[in-house]
């Protein structure tokens, strides 16, 4: 039973991708992702099989170039979150992949409902 970091990260990923999947019922996946330099986070349309929006610390505009904190991650939540209502998408499933629902992962979706979505 020599599983590695990375093998026990994807098969945690699978697992709460293929439970949400069954929960979906045709609704939007908000899709996170975090590195140890920057946080995205993607709303996904996976019948179509299209991201209908997406947030980054990447983006310049956002001013949070090469920051990975709580503060950075929930101001990606509220960015999403505007992005979502202006796609007009409210209801969304939340898949936060293979990482704890706590830290920068909780602060980038309590954002994302105050700005409106729900999950």
């Amino acid at each position: 039973m020599a599983n590695n970091k990375r093998a026990l990260f994807q098969k945690r990923r699978l697992r709460v991708r293929n439970k949400l999947r069954k929960l979906a019922n045709g609704k939007p996946r908000l899709s996170v992702h975090r590195s140890s330099k920057n946080i995205s986070v993607q709303l996904i349309d996976d019948v179509q099989g299209v991201t209908l929006a997406s947030a980054s610390t990447l983006e310049k505009d956002l001013g949070l170039v090469g920051k990975n904190n709580v503060e950075a991650a929930a101001k990606i939540g509220t960015a999403i979150a505007e992005r979502a209502k202006a796609k007009g998408v409210e209801d969304v499933y939340f898949d936060r992949g293979g990482f704890l629902f706590h830290g920068k992962v909780k602060a980038l979706a309590d954002a994302a409902r105050e700005g409106g979505l729900k999950f």
